[in-house]
C-alpha cells in the first residue's frame, strides 16, 4: 500500500463523484482492515481535501493501520436529510454514493466493509447521522462533530446496532449544542430542518444500541464532559463529550484563516475518534438488532 492519496471516481445517479483514499503504510497483520469516511461541513469550496489539511486522520491512518476516504459532497454539500441543503434539494443520494464509496475500497485494497467508521462536522456530521442510520450494516462506528442528530430521521429504524461519539462545543453559534432550527429558512421564511441537542442525540443513539438505563459514566476536566453509556447490542458504546467553550470546529484542528469559533486544544478529535472505534469495529453479524 502506498502512503499518499488514491483518487476514485464513481458515477452515482448519473451525477461523477470523487474521492480521495488514504491507506495506510503498513496495515495491521492478522486482522481486518477498516474504513474511515471522513465528511467535510457545508461550503461551497468545501471538499474533501478539507479535511485532510484540517485532520489528522492521514496520521491515524498509519498509526493504527487503517484506510480514510475523503469524500466530495455535491457542490460543497451533503444531502443530509433535513432538506435544507443544495445537495437535499437536488435529490442527491449521498447515502448510495458513500455506500458504494466503501465497496470500492473493499473491493480495491480489501477494507472490511461492514466495519466502516464515518466521522464528520457540521453538515458532514448530520450527513453521518444518516449513513449510520440508513447504512448501519456497514457502519459499525459514527461520529459526529457539531452537529445532532436531524429531527426528520428520528423515526428510522436501523437493523443494527451502531456506536457512537458525539463530541460538542458549549460555545458553537453556527448549531448551538441544544439543537435548533437551521439558519436557511423555507420560501415563505419558515424555519426548517431541525436537529437534535446533544443529550437527545445520545439519547436517541444509546436506545437504537438498546443500552442499559440510567445516566452512563461521566468522567469531567475543566476543558469538557464525557459521559458514556455502555452494554449496548455487539458490545456498542455510545459517548457524548461536551466541549466548554467549543465553537463551531473540529477539535485539535490547526488554526484558519478566517475562523473566529473557538477551538479545543484538549484533545485531538481524529486520534479519539480512532481510540474509541478501534475497540468497537464488530461485523454486521455482532451488532444486528
Amino acid at each position: 500500500m502506498v502512503d499518499d492519496g488514491v483518487a476514485g471516481e464513481l458515477t452515482i445517479g448519473g451525477r461523477r463523484r470523487t474521492f480521495t483514499v488514504r491507506l495506510p503504510r503498513t496495515p495491521v497483520a492478522g486482522r481486518p482492515v477498516p474504513l474511515v469516511l471522513v465528511l467535510h461541513g457545508n461550503s461551497p469550496d468545501a471538499g474533501g481535501s478539507l479535511m485532510r489539511e484540517w485532520t489528522t486522520f492521514d496520521e491515524q491512518a498509519d498509526r493504527w493501520g487503517w484506510a480514510i476516504a475523503y469524500p466530495d459532497g455535491h457542490q460543497g454539500c451533503w444531502a443530509d436529510g433535513r432538506g435544507v441543503t443544495t445537495a437535499d434539494e437536488a435529490g442527491v443520494d449521498d447515502v448510495a454514493f458513500l455506500r458504494a464509496v466503501v465497496s470500492w475500497v473493499a473491493e480495491r485494497h480489501g477494507t472490511s466493509p461492514d466495519r466502516t467508521v464515518v466521522a464528520g462536522i457540521s453538515n458532514g456530521a448530520f450527513m453521518a447521522h444518516r449513513l449510520a442510520l440508513e447504512a448501519c450494516d456497514r457502519v459499525a462506528v459514527v461520529a459526529a462533530v457539531a452537529g445532532g442528530l436531524p429531527a426528520a430521521l428520528s423515526d428510522l429504524r436501523p437493523t443494527h446496532a451502531v456506536s457512537a461519539m458525539l463530541i460538542h462545543g458549549t460555545a458553537d453559534q453556527i448549531t448551538p449544542i441544544d439543537g435548533g432550527y437551521s439558519r436557511r429558512r423555507g420560501p415563505g421564511g419558515e424555519l426548517r430542518g431541525r436537529t437534535l441537542s446533544l443529550r437527545e442525540t445520545a439519547e436517541h443513539w444509546r436506545a437504537v444500541d438498546r443500552c442499559p438505563p440510567g445516566p452512563g459514566e461521566t468522567h469531567t476536566t475543566e476543558l469538557s464532559s464525557r459521559t458514556m453509556a455502555g452494554g449496548g447490542i455487539g458490545g456498542t458504546q455510545v459517548v457524548a463529550w461536551t466541549v466548554f467553550g467549543g465553537g463551531h470546529s473540529w477539535p485539535g484542528m490547526p488554526g484558519a484563516p478566517g475562523r473566529t469559533e473557538p477551538i479545543s486544544r484538549e484533545f485531538d478529535a481524529a486520534e479519539e475518534i480512532c481510540r474509541f472505534a478501534e475497540p468497537l469495529l464488530a461485523s454486521a453479524d455482532a451488532r444486528r438488532l
